[in-house]
């Protein structure tokens, strides 16, 4: 049987390939990005009850007036803007369905997308499915924001520009100067915006997150998206959310209601619950920084040169002073001989830079697990 790839370039994920070679090896996955350590015994709790009071069907499609009510609530909270509980909410299958579903609804074939690399590895697959074509720019060499190279890229076929702050990989956040000219760039255009914030409560040091939300003139045109799983250490869940003004949310609901039509019930009302209370989030940046900073001090006695980081719960670290290695054949060998696992940098590019010798290291880890890392990774 004939079959034609619409995917021909793309591969299984270099989180897959990694976590599958740390389990083999027996290796520390500090690889992909999930938590070691347990759910809050609270949401278990309500996730438990929300069960076996029968919230075992389908969820209405754009998720539970409950739990839509406290996104509105919490964003009214936290970036003083109150979306439309009814029109501008909608609950998704974690953060990857939400990129999935917003660029389903309004790129076209031939259209535009500007992609700021190293990014995400779903973001240019997901373009290219929906006949879009992925311009890649790459942020700058200290891993911040490239205003001007973005700039250059913006041609009249450009149809959305994706943002990612926290950055995965690199660890890096937006600030408001960058936010507004990103503004600036944009304006007088019919240019969308896809903000990712997943890790919107993981920015560290006292710094502000520069929400999309907080500057109207993006507001306006875009798609911002979260995910309960990076912030109640519940990845496995796959629970987040889309916020958008009503007529991009009109859109991006008619893909979504085809897609996973609605997500899973018990955990929605759950988490309705859970969020009553400010503090299960707002605890959240300080647990995270404490987790950075752990694995940062450790490492000051390794050879790794660990790059700032601002916010996500990555840290980046150069290994030049350790090997000429290409990264993923040094990832995959810190792995067989050193017993932990790591991600490789240039699988989040179109063009790795040349000469670049990054890994990305996620601390989300127990603290015995990351003193166990860190006492593997100093004897490289």
């Amino acid at each position: 049987m004939a079959l034609t790839s619409k995917l021909p370039h793309v591969g299984t994920t270099i989180f897959t390939v990694m976590s599958k070679l740390a389990s083999e090896c027996g290796a520390i996955n500090l690889s992909q990005g999930f938590p070691d350590f347990p759910v809050d015994e609270k949401l278990i709790a309500l996730v438990d009850k929300a069960m076996r009071a029968g919230h075992n069907q389908y969820a209405p499609m754009p998720g539970l007036p409950a739990l839509r009510e406290a996104i509105t609530a919490k964003v009214q909270r936290l970036y003083g803007f109150q979306y439309d509980t009814d029109a501008e909410v909608t609950v998704t299958a974690g953060g990857t369905q939400a990129i999935f579903t917003a660029i389903g609804a309004v790129v076209h074939p031939g259209d535009e997308v500007i992609i700021v690399d190293p990014a995400y590895d779903c973001y240019s697959p997901t373009v290219e499915l929906f006949g879009g074509k992925p311009l890649h720019v790459r942020l700058g060499d200290d891993m911040k924001f490239d205003a001007d190279a973005v700039q250059a890229a913006i041609t009249p076929r450009t149809r959305m520009l994706m943002i990612n702050t926290p950055h995965n990989p690199a660890g890096t956040i937006l600030r408001d100067a960058d936010m507004k000219r990103i503004a600036d760039m944009l304006r007088g255009t019919d240019i969308l915006l896809l903000s990712d914030e997943v890790y919107e409560h993981l920015v560290f040091d006292g710094e502000p997150h520069a929400s999309a939300i907080n500057y109207p003139e993006l507001r306006e045109r875009a798609f911002v998206i979260f995910s309960f799983g990076k912030v109640f250490h519940a990845t496995g869940w796959k629970m987040g959310y889309a916020l958008a003004p009503k007529q991009l949310m009109a859109e991006f609901r008619k893909v979504h209601q085809f897609n996973v039509f609605s997500v899973n019930t018990p955990m929605q009302v759950a988490l309705a619950e859970y969020m009553r209370d400010p503090a299960n989030y707002l605890k959240v940046p300080a647990f995270y920084q404490a987790k950075r900073d752990r694995f940062a001090a450790g490492m000051k006695k390794s050879r790794f040169k660990l790059l700032p980081c601002e916010g996500s719960y990555f840290q980046t670290a150069d290994y030049s002073a350790i090997s000429d290695e290409n990264d993923l054949d040094f990832a995959q060998r810190v792995t067989r001989e050193f017993g932990v696992a790591t991600i490789p940098l240039s699988p989040f590019y179109k063009e790795p830079p040349s000469g670049q010798h990054l890994l990305r290291f996620c601390f989300a880890k127990q603290d015995a697990t990351l003193d166990a890392a860190i006492e593997k990774l100093c004897r490289i």
